[in-house]
C-alpha cells in the first residue's frame, strides 16, 4: 500500500510544538484534523494534518508512530491500518493521503494518553468551560475541590473526505470505528447544503452520552462561529449549519481514574471535522 506518505518538515524541535506538548494549559486546547476541501477528484492526494489550539486556530500537533495509539482508514468496502506508515522518528506536520477510490473516506485517529496536573482554579475553569459539572460536583462532595486536578487525557479524532461524486448507498460516514468517545453523523455531512441540520450521536463505550456539551466550530468571513448544545436523553444533538466550508465538532467526557496513583481523572476528547461545499461535484470529480 502506498496511499500514505510523510511530507513536510518535522516539528519535534519546534518551540511551538514543545510548548503545546508540555504546557499545563493544554487542557484548554482543541485537537482536530484540518478539514480537507470536499469533494476531491478520485486519485488526488491530500494532506492530513492534526492541529491543536483555540478558537479553531491551531498549530501542528504532529503525526508519528510514537504519538499514535491508532490511525485507521475506512471506506465502504475497506478498513486499513495507517499507523505503520507514519514517521517512526520525530513527528511530521502532515502526511500525504491518496484518495484512490470514489466515495467517502473516514480517517480515525487515537492519540497516546498524556498526563497533566492543573491548579485547583485552572481545573475548575476547565470543567466549567467543557460542561463537566458532574466532575465539579463530585470534587466538592469528596472534599478535593481545592486540590490540583490530576488528569490523564486521550484524544479520539475523526475526519471525513469525499472523492468524486457521492454514492447514496455509501454509509462510511456512519461507521462506528470503535473509539471510546465517538461522534457519528446521521447523514453524510459532505453532501449537505447551507442551512441543513445535522444530527450527531455521541457515544462513550458504545452507549449514548447524555447531557454532554457539544460544540460546533466554523470560520465565516474571518469571524468565528461557535454553536453550543447538549446531548439529549438518547445522546444526540441536532445542529443547523448555516454556511458551507470547514466545520469541527468537539465534546469532552471525564471518568474517575481508578487504575493509577498519580491521576484522579481520565478525560476523553472527541472530535469530528469535515468540509462541505454545498455544491454538486464537478464533472472532473465524477470518477
Amino acid at each position: 500500500m502506498k496511499s500514505l506518505a510523510v511530507v513536510g518538515r518535522g516539528i519535534a524541535q519546534s518551540a511551538c510544538f514543545l510548548w503545546i506538548a508540555i504546557s499545563p494549559s493544554v487542557q484548554a486546547h482543541e485537537f482536530w484534523f484540518v478539514p480537507v476541501v470536499s469533494p476531491q477528484a478520485v486519485g488526488e492526494s491530500v494532506p492530513l494534518r492534526l492541529e491543536v489550539g483555540e478558537q479553531f486556530e491551531g498549530e501542528p500537533a504532529g503525526l508519528s508512530i510514537s504519538k499514535s495509539a491508532r490511525m485507521q482508514h475506512f471506506t465502504a468496502s475497506t478498513q486499513t491500518d495507517l499507523k505503520p506508515f507514519l514517521s517512526p522518528g520525530g513527528p511530521e506536520e502532515e502526511v500525504l493521503f491518496s484518495l484512490d477510490r470514489r466515495g467517502t473516506h473516514l480517517i480515525a485517529y487515537d492519540a497516546e494518553p498524556l498526563k497533566v496536573t492543573l491548579s485547583a482554579d485552572t481545573f475548575r475553569a476547565y470543567l466549567r468551560e467543557e460542561g463537566l459539572d458532574f466532575v465539579k460536583a463530585a470534587r466538592e462532595k469528596n472534599g478535593t475541590d481545592e486540590l490540583p486536578g490530576r488528569e490523564r487525557y486521550l484524544r479520539n479524532v475523526k475526519t471525513l473526505i469525499l472523492a468524486g461524486a457521492p454514492d447514496p448507498k455509501d454509509r462510511t460516514f456512519a461507521t462506528n470505528t470503535g473509539q471510546r468517545l465517538e461522534l457519528v453523523p446521521s447523514k453524510n455531512p459532505l453532501t449537505m447544503r447551507p442551512g441543513d441540520a445535522l444530527e450527531l450521536s455521541i457515544t462513550f463505550d458504545g452507549r449514548p452520552l447524555v447531557g454532554a456539551l457539544v460544540k460546533a466550530w466554523h470560520k465565516h468571513n474571518g469571524q468565528l462561529l461557535t454553536i453550543r448544545t447538549r446531548t439529549s436523553a438518547l445522546g444526540r444533538v441536532n445542529v443547523q449549519l448555516p454556511y458551507p466550508g470547514g466545520w469541527m465538532f468537539s465534546v469532552v467526557h471525564m471518568i474517575p481514574a481508578n487504575d493509577s496513583a498519580d491521576v484522579d481523572w481520565e478525560s476523553y476528547w472527541g472530535n469530528l471535522s469535515f468540509y462541505f461545499s454545498g455544491r454538486t461535484p464537478s464533472a472532473g470529480a465524477r470518477k
